[in-house]
């Protein structure tokens, strides 16, 4: 009776510590781990402002190729083109029939050439007028741009930010749209010239797939021709480019990118000793490729041994794993930067590595 006793009190003084542990536990804040971690690991400090701030700008690189479309439409002039001579362009108030032109022009695109007192044969001599047909002047223009930009993205999505763009170019040679075998074409002065752009970025994220970005942005702003072109004479308009990047993000921070676009822009040329003047079209169209990169905000970490893959801490220090490069995932994902399995890599054609 007396073992049967005891036994029974083990049993009751089990229960009764079994259930006092199960309500300690339940009664302790979930947030807070059951060991006192902090006895382990120090408090890492928070990133530096500074460069959490720069860590918000995007910085940009790209180059390509661009096509450019000149037109100049001579409304309210006429020509007259002689045998072996280039194209004479005059008013269509100036009566021909007299067998002379007092005053016109040889050439009429980045400056004006005027030419006096010429003589019109009627029998030899081609002559149209805008009042009857359609004068049009178009020629081709070839770039390769070189463009910075750099802007910051709200609540990744929308872009917002400035550009310089610094363009190789050259211009071809300028024919009629509609008397290309009766009127002659007339060469640029200059061989190749240099045009830069300074605007305004503002756009936004439109699709995402994976790691495939669609954007669409416009670029605004200003564009400065070179000093081939006589600026007393000149007038300018703002340009507008309207584009979709196609990004490609190979990290956190980098990534690459295509962009084609087309550009609205145009310039208008001061007739001398006249009211009138001569509008030629810019429009163009570009393919961009280039890369995005922005300042990590964790710095590289200081140990050159460490193989941490991931972003840790030494200390009371956030770092990022040194063991990637910047066109890689920083803080990956297991199997995200390489998933592909060593031994079913070509370089591995011999099957020396098991892995």
């Amino acid at each position: 009776m007396i073992s049967l006793e005891i036994n029974r009190l083990i049993r009751l003084a089990t229960f009764v510590m079994v259930f006092f542990c199960a309500y300690q536990v339940s009664g302790q804040d979930e947030e807070k781990p059951a060991i006192p971690l902090d006895h382990f690991y120090a408090k890492p400090d928070n990133v530096s402002s500074l460069r959490l701030l720069l860590s918000k700008l995007h910085f940009g690189l790209s180059t390509g190729y661009g096509r450019t479309f000149y037109k100049q439409d001579l409304g309210g002039y006429s020509i007259l083109q002689q045998q072996d001579s280039t194209p004479l362009l005059f008013s269509n108030d100036v009566d021909p029939t007299t067998g002379n032109i007092p005053r016109g022009y040889r050439y009429w695109f980045n400056t004006v050439e005027q030419s006096d007192n010429v003589t019109v044969d009627p029998n030899n001599d081609f002559l149209v007028s805008s009042d009857t047909s359609e004068l049009i002047f178009r020629a081709p223009g070839t770039s390769i741009p070189l463009q910075l930009t750099l802007h910051v993205e709200i609540q990744n999505r929308y872009k917002i930010g400035a550009g310089f763009m610094f363009e190789y170019h050259r211009v071809g040679e300028f024919t009629s749209k509609n008397f290309d075998g009766s009127i002659a074409s007339i060469t640029p002065n200059f061989g190749s010239t240099f045009y830069k752009k300074y605007f305004l970025i503002l756009g936004g994220k439109v699709y995402r797939y994976y790691d495939y970005v669609l954007s669409v942005d416009a670029n605004i702003g200003a564009f400065n021709l070179s000093n081939k072109f006589n600026k007393g004479l000149i007038q300018k308009g703002v340009f507008f480019n309207v584009g979709a990047t196609i990004e490609r993000e190979l990290s956190e921070y980098f990534s690459a990118f295509v962009r084609p676009s087309f550009d609205f822009k145009n310039f208008t040329i001061n007739v001398p000793e006249s009211s009138t003047s001569i509008t030629t079209n810019m429009n163009a169209f570009y393919l961009g490729v280039g890369v995005f990169y922005r300042i990590p905000e964790l710095k590289k970490c200081f140990l050159k041994n460490c193989t941490t893959q991931v972003n840790h801490q030494h200390g009371n220090k956030q770092y990022r794993s040194r063991m990637h490069p910047i066109w890689r995932k920083q803080n990956p994902h297991h199997g995200e930067n390489y998933p592909r399995l060593f031994k079913y890599k070509k370089k591995n054609k011999k099957k020396l590595h098991p892995y």
